[in-house]
Parts: C-alpha cells; sequence; structure tokens
C-alpha cells in the first residue's frame, strides 16, 4: 500500500516539474502581436489582434538578458582606460612569474610575444630596446621584471589588488 502510494506520488511531482519545466520554456519565448487599431493607434499585445486591426504582425519576444562580465567595475574602467600589454618570450620562470603576476591579481591583459618579428618592433618603438619581460599600462612602461613597481604601476592605474 505504501509503495503505491509513494509512485503515485513519485508520478505527480514529475508531471509538476514537467509542467513547469514546459512553462518556463513558453515563457521564454512569447508572442506578442502589433497592430493598428481602428482609431489609428498602435497597440502592442499578447493576444491575438481583433479582425478589423491594419498592419497586423506576430513577433517572438526571447528572454530578457543583460550582459555582464565577471571583472569588477574597477577593473573594466580600468582596462578601458589604461589597457595592460605583456611583452615576453621564452625567457622561463622570470617570464612565467611576469604573467602569473598579472593573472593572480586578475588584470586582463595582451600579450605580445617578442620572439616574432612584429612583436619585436612593437617593443623596440615602446621602449627603444629588446629587454623582456616587459609590462606597458597605458602608456607607461617598464622594463625587466620588478613585482614592487608592476604592482605599484597596476595600482595607480585602477586595477584592484585582488581579482
Amino acid at each position: 500500500m505504501t509503495i503505491a502510494i509513494t509512485r503515485k506520488r513519485s508520478a505527480g511531482v514529475l508531471a509538476l516539474l514537467i509542467l513547469i519545466a514546459c512553462g518556463l520554456a513558453a515563457a521564454q519565448t512569447q508572442q506578442v502581436y502589433r497592430y493598428v487599431d481602428p482609431e489609428g493607434r498602435v497597440v502592442y499585445s499578447d493576444k491575438p489582434p481583433p479582425p478589423n486591426a491594419r498592419d497586423a504582425q506576430a513577433k517572438r519576444i526571447g528572454k530578457n538578458t543583460i550582459e555582464t562580465s565577471n571583472l569588477s567595475f574597477s577593473s573594466v574602467l580600468a582596462q578601458e582606460r589604461y589597457p595592460v600589454t605583456l611583452y615576453t618570450f621564452g625567457c622561463g620562470t622570470v617570464c612565467d612569474t611576469a604573467s602569473a603576476l598579472l593573472n593572480k591579481r586578475g588584470v586582463p591583459h595582451t600579450v605580445v610575444d617578442v620572439g616574432q618579428s612584429d612583436g619585436a618592433d612593437k617593443l623596440k618603438r615602446l621602449t627603444g630596446g629588446l629587454d623582456a619581460p616587459a609590462l606597458q599600462v597605458g602608456d607607461q612602461y617598464a622594463t625587466g621584471y620588478n613585482e614592487a613597481r608592476w604592482q605599484s604601476m597596476l595600482t595607480d592605474a585602477g586595477y584592484p589588488k585582488t581579482p
């Protein structure tokens, strides 16, 4: 007897979950109608237009979403004002440490490989030399890895100290 009641209850719960899922799917893509009524007013409605409506159009509206970023507001602002570029090549632990600093701090950045000719040209135009790793924050730059200097540049640009 209890087994039969449990099965009925499980079936009821399953049916309810299916109905909720169908309702949510239908709610995400609703039909909306646009038409001009007999008095010349533009009407938007979720009900079909009356037979005497003019210029009737059916539209599908998807779910309402807002694009967001995982970055904090201060990071987004700093990134717009002072973009960060890391100039590097296969220099081993020094370049790895430099990259890890930016990643640990959560700083979005572009990596330029100075081992490639176009990357070397960019670094030479910026610094006048080919010393890497180099960090560019906005129009400021520092050559050679110096954690205190790099942290200071990032803080001055407005990047938060923790992601």
